[in-house]
């Protein structure tokens, strides 16, 4: 029966083929509908087509994630799998926020922001993306941990150039850390800036480095994903 299940609801049979369809439109339903929600003051007419909306989501992905485990080879073991845990996050918060109106608990239904997550589940595109990915592993680990090196040389020598002329924004190698993030990635959010004529050129030669620190990477994985396209 558990085979029978398996091969009816995850099959290659066209009932399994239907109801992947209509998970993964649930999925963009629930998370417009989440979305909506955050509206205030929404007609309460309105709101509660929103919440049944939620609830026949909720319902739908509860009897998916029960027949998963139901099916599976190992329950303990797809319990505790990636996809397992993101499945069963996609539905706890419903179930916990359920007669309560605590502000602490409506931080969890966050976690249905998880439910993006189970396009992983579907999607060839990301087996594609994954098969980049490990063809440039090595690199990518190189590329990262002399990141992280540019980001602790970086937050030292711009903490030297401007700790005394500002003492509050760098206060410490630490404090400096954000504005070396920010500069590295040339997101420059503009909050914490040099003022010393040593500091403005530490910097230029920081977002020249930082330029070619986002491109590197974004160059690999572009590569790799067109070959892989490419094979396939």
């Amino acid at each position: 029966m558990r085979k029978r299940v398996n091969n009816l609801f995850f099959g290659d049979t066209k009932f399994a083929g239907v109801f992947e369809k209509l998970v993964q439109i649930l999925i963009f339903i629930s998370i417009i509908n989440f979305t909506i929600q955050t509206i205030p003051d929404l007609n309460p007419r309105f709101n509660q087509i929103l919440n049944t909306v939620e609830f026949v989501s909720v319902i739908i992905f509860s009897i998916e994630y029960l027949l998963r485990f139901y099916s599976a080879v190992s329950r303990i073991r797809f319990v505790f799998s990636f996809f397992g845990l993101i499945d069963l996050l996609a539905i706890l918060p419903f179930y916990l926020s359920i007669g309560f109106d605590l502000r602490s608990l409506r931080a969890v239904r966050l976690f249905r922001l998880l439910r993006l997550l189970k396009f992983l589940r579907y999607g060839e595109i990301m087996d594609k993306l994954g098969a980049a990915f490990k063809e440039v592993r090595n690199e990518l680990i190189l590329f990262s941990f002399a990141t992280l090196l540019l980001i602790y040389f970086s937050s030292v020598g711009i903490y030297y150039f401007e700790n005394n002329a500002q003492p509050d924004a760098f206060a410490s190698i630490f404090s400096a850390m954000w504005w070396s993030v920010a500069t590295l990635t040339t997101v420059g959010y503009g909050d914490i800036y040099p003022i010393t004529i040593g500091g403005k050129i530490f910097a230029t030669i920081i977002v020249f480095i930082g330029l070619g620190l986002v491109a590197i990477p974004t160059g690999l994985i572009a590569s790799t994903l067109t070959s892989a396209l490419k094979k396939d």
